[in-house]
Formats: C-alpha cells, sequence, structure tokens
C-alpha cells in the first residue's frame, strides 16, 4: 500500500516557498493564470522554485496558448502540467511534448458525469476532481466526495476543492482505488498565496499514516 501524497497549490512568495519546501509536499504547485488571486505575477523567476530533492513542480494554466505554456513549462522546468480549463484531448496530447507530465482538472458537481474524462484517459497522467465554481480553482468550497464511487476509470487523481485542515478523518474514509494524492489551497493560507506552515506541517503529519 502506499503513502496518500500531498500537493500543496498557490505558491508564490519566495520566503514562504522555502519554508514549505522544508516539509516536503510531494507536489508543489504555482499559478500561471492571471485571473487567479494566487497568480505568481509577471516578476516571478526559476530560482525561487523549490530545489529540495523530491518535490514535483506544477504549473496551473487555464485554455492558455499551448506555445506560452511550453514556454514556461522550459523556463521553470516544470514537472507536470495542470490544464484547469477547456483544453481538448489534442491540446493535452500537444502540451506533453513539452516533457512534462500532464494533470487534467475537472470541475465537478451534483451533475457531473465521469464518463467525459474517458478520452482524456490517453492524455492524461493524473486527473484533478476540483468543486465547480464560477472561476477555476482556490474557492476554498467542496463537492460531495461520495460521488467518487462512480469514477471508474485508471488513471490516478488528485482531491481538490475546499480541503482544509479539519478534514484528515473525512480524507481517510476516501477509499478509491485511484486516490493519488490531495491538493491544498486556500484553507491552509494567511493570505491568498501565502500558505500557514504550522496547518500543513500538522496536516501532513497526521495523513503520514494514511494509505491507499
Amino acid at each position: 500500500m502506499s503513502q496518500l501524497r500531498i500537493k500543496v497549490c498557490g505558491m508564490r512568495d519566495e520566503n514562504n516557498i522555502r519554508q514549505v519546501s522544508s516539509l516536503q509536499p510531494d507536489f508543489m504547485g504555482f499559478i500561471f493564470y492571471p485571473s487567479s488571486k494566487r497568480f505568481v505575477g509577471g516578476n516571478f523567476e526559476p530560482d525561487v522554485l523549490p530545489t529540495a530533492d523530491g518535490i514535483k513542480k506544477v504549473g496551473v494554466f487555464v485554455d492558455e496558448e499551448l506555445a506560452y505554456v511550453k514556454r514556461v513549462a522550459r523556463k521553470f522546468d516544470l514537472d507536470y502540467l495542470q490544464l484547469h480549463g477547456n483544453e481538448s484531448v489534442q491540446y493535452c496530447l500537444n502540451a506533453k511534448q513539452s516533457g512534462a507530465k500532464i494533470i487534467k482538472a475537472f470541475p465537478v458537481d451534483a451533475r457531473f458525469d465521469f464518463k467525459q474524462v474517458t478520452s482524456f484517459e490517453a492524455s492524461a497522467d493524473f486527473f484533478l476532481f476540483d468543486t465547480k465554481t464560477e472561476l477555476p480553482g482556490g474557492s476554498g468550497k467542496k463537492f460531495n466526495w461520495e460521488i467518487l464511487s462512480k469514477y471508474e476509470g485508471s488513471t490516478p487523481f488528485f482531491l481538490s476543492g475546499g480541503i482544509g485542515p479539519e478534514d484528515v478523518d473525512e480524507v481517510r474514509r476516501v477509499k478509491h482505488p485511484q486516490l493519488y494524492a490531495i491538493d491544498l489551497n486556500s484553507k491552509f493560507e494567511l493570505s491568498p498565496g501565502l500558505k500557514d506552515v504550522e496547518s500543513l506541517k500538522g496536516i501532513k503529519t497526521e495523513l503520514s499514516y494514511a494509505t491507499l
């Protein structure tokens, strides 16, 4: 059995990145979407990214021009591209040419049909199921995780959307065989883009006993 992995998303402050890196999360996400409150900004440079072994760097994009995505992937030596918009299967395949792996995000609500992810099985390395909201990501809201039982695919997924320090027991009760990681963002913040290191340390310690 493998340990549940942790992704901390919405990072941009150099000192905060260094502090969170010391906790050794499995993934760290950086948002290259100007409409997000956690957008890295125009002056963000590669030297602020984590250098610790084992931390995978994830760039988050929303319906962005493919040439720009590839350029950013090269500049920041990204390990993963998280595509959080209405990107097509072909777009995902083309994005893979950057050398990064693909996380395709889907907004989930009570009416979500998991059959729509089937066509992405060959183009995405992971799926990410997030709460459907007006704007993509960082809403602090959960969807009903019971609906995950309807996902019968073989692609492993990240669980996202409003996961907070108080949700450890609820996360442990999710026994889906393809659950790979949880995505932590707004519920672990002091302000948008600035993470509460102690809260992250606490949930990482508690979830270290959670296995898949």
